[in-house]
Formats: C-alpha cells, sequence, structure tokens
C-alpha cells in the first residue's frame, strides 16, 4: 500500500478533494481580465430593378449598446458609390455626417428636470438649428412643448399635446401681411362606436370618421371649404383576406386592393388605380412591414406587375430584394 503524501503548507493551490470539479483550462490571453469581444457587425442590402441601385447598410453597437455606429451608401451597377453617410447614435446624441457634402448634423436631447427635456438640433453647414423644451402637465399623457429655430425669426413655436389631440400655435409669414399668428390643430373623440377626427391646418378643416370591427371598416371624410368628399370600405374575408376600396366623390378616382397572406411570410396584393389608369400585382416574401431580421433566411423579396391601361405592351416586372447578415 502506497502512504498518501500530505499537502504542503506553503503551497498557494488549495488541495483538491474527491468531490471537487477539475479546474478550468487556463484562458488564450493568460491574464486575469477577459478578453474583449469584437461587437457584432450587421450588414443590410437592399435593390431595387426599378431604379437599379444598391443601397448598403454596415451598423454595429458600441460600449455594450450604448452607441450604435453605422456607415449607409448607394452605389449603381457601373459600381460608382454615391451619398456615403456615417452615423453615430445613442440615447441622447445622435451625429450624422455626409462625406459627400462634408456636413453634419447634430441632435441631442436630455432631461433637465424630472419633468422637463431639452431638445436641440443643428446643421453645421447651413448654421441653422432648433431648440425645444417638453414639459410633462398632469402626467405624460399631457405635454407643452416651446420650440424656436437658431437663428431666432420670430416667437417660438407653442404646441399642446393632450390625449384626445393637439393645438399648435406659431407665427407665420404671409405674403400680404409680413407675419401673423396661425392656429392649427387635431382632435379626436369616440362617436357612435367609431373614431371622428377633425384636423385644421392652413384654414383647411379636415373632417374623418372611422368606424371599423372584426371584418368591416367605414372610413368617410370631408374637406372644407373645398367639400372635397372621399369614402373608404375595407372588408375581411377571414384572417388571410381583405378588400379596400377608396373613392373621392370629388374628381370621381377610385382605387381598389386585395390582399391574400399565407402565413406571417408570404402575401400577394392585386389593385388598380383610375387616376394613373393602372393595374399591379405584388407577391411579398418576407413581411411587408417587418424589418429582415425576422424574415425567413433574414431576406425579403417583392416582384411587382405593372400594366398600364392605356398601354398593355409597356407592362413592366420589378423587383425589390432586402438581405441582413451578421457578421
Amino acid at each position: 500500500m502506497v502512504e498518501s503524501v500530505p499537502p504542503n503548507p506553503n503551497s498557494l493551490v488549495p488541495p483538491a478533494t474527491a468531490g471537487d470539479p477539475p479546474p478550468p483550462p487556463p484562458t488564450r490571453s493568460g491574464g486575469f481580465l477577459p478578453t474583449p469581444r469584437r461587437p457584432g457587425i450587421r450588414v443590410t442590402t437592399e435593390f431595387d430593378s426599378d431604379s437599379c441601385i444598391f443601397f448598403h447598410r454596415i451598423s454595429c453597437k458600441l460600449f455594450d449598446s450604448l452607441a450604435k455606429l453605422k456607415l449607409s451608401f448607394h452605389n449603381n451597377n457601373k459600381g460608382e458609390i454615391s451619398e456615403p453617410q456615417l452615423a453615430l447614435t445613442s440615447k441622447h446624441l445622435s451625429l450624422h455626417y455626409d462625406l459627400e457634402e462634408q456636413n453634419a448634423f447634430v441632435k441631442a436631447s436630455f432631461d433637465v428636470a424630472p419633468c422637463l427635456q431639452l431638445r436641440a438640433a443643428h446643421d453645421v453647414k447651413a448654421q441653422q438649428g432648433e431648440v425645444a423644451m417638453v414639459a410633462d402637465l398632469a402626467g405624460p399623457a399631457y405635454k407643452l412643448e416651446l420650440s424656436s429655430a437658431v437663428p431666432s425669426v420670430g416667437l417660438p413655436r407653442a404646441t399642446f399635446r393632450f390625449p384626445l389631440g393637439e393645438v399648435i400655435l406659431e407665427e407665420k409669414e404671409e405674403e400680404e401681411v409680413k407675419r401673423m399668428l396661425s392656429v392649427n390643430g387635431i382632435l379626436k373623440g369616440h362617436v357612435l362606436k367609431g373614431v371622428c377626427t377633425a384636423q385644421y391646418k392652413d384654414e383647411n378643416l379636415n373632417l374623418r370618421y372611422s368606424y371599423k370591427d372584426e371584418q368591416m371598416a367605414l372610413i368617410p371624410s370631408i374637406s372644407l371649404p373645398s367639400n372635397a368628399l372621399s369614402f373608404a370600405f375595407k372588408r375581411q374575408f377571414g384572417p388571410s383576406d381583405k378588400l379596400s376600396y377608396w373613392y373621392n366623390f370629388d374628381s370621381n378616382y377610385w382605387s381598389a386592393v386585395y390582399k391574400h397572406k399565407v402565413g406571417k411570410d408570404f402575401k400577394f396584393k392585386a389593385g388598380y388605380d383610375s387616376e394613373v389608369r393602372l393595374g399591379w400585382a405584388s407577391l411579398w416574401a418576407g413581411d411587408e412591414a417587418g424589418k429582415a431580421k425576422t424574415a425567413p433566411m433574414k431576406m425579403k423579396v417583392q416582384f411587382m406587375l405593372q400594366v398600364p391601361q392605356d398601354d398593355i405592351k409597356s407592362s413592366a416586372m420589378m423587383f425589390r430584394v432586402k438581405k441582413r447578415w451578421d457578421i
């Protein structure tokens, strides 16, 4: 029988027992600090066959997702690069730099008090910007915003937002009168199981009523003082089929769209627009309103056929592709 050797009392490594797991392997760096991990890079490419132009966007998150760096540019089929832009964005500060124009646009927002926020925007090349103060009144649903252009050209614009709409008071310059106060606003309210919206802007009033249930939507609207009346009708035929129709009584123009969905990632749409006398059909692979990262293979594809009513021979087939890579 072999006699066991007692542990060395001067050793820095504690003796291992039968129940202890094996020690972890040494790190590749050999140091005590972990090696910083390279931030993930996202590359998104879009192509439109109608313009034959590629749009590329390269982005990555920095400082443990506290900021985001993004580079975007276009290039045509000849490989010529145009509109390169570099952006660094965070929660309170964003910087957009146009490499061709050599111009920077800076936006910042800070909380100067629990219910008071300061926002600022500045165009470096144009030497113009805007400063705004936003205050919460009786909770976040009620806000008062005072904004002014820099350099100032008149009184600041005041915007009051509340749960049923907003009211904007600003100074405008007219041809006959140099400067005058203008009032614009939006007001919403529930009427007869629907929502009535009144929008007043530039001395024009638009009244819109929207009634919706699980199968149907009726949306009449009228503009005053032009008395332009329009009507929209939407009908849901089950969870996958929907028909939309719009008619303008003033111009007699109308349009119709039929939509059929297959699951979440496939959609077929067909329609006609009498104003441009054009019929069309499109097929989507990937959620039309979603992002490429949620689509199968992180790619969205749209095929569209356009058929002019007056010249069927000039029909055109177009497609769009959007693909994302995570590196």
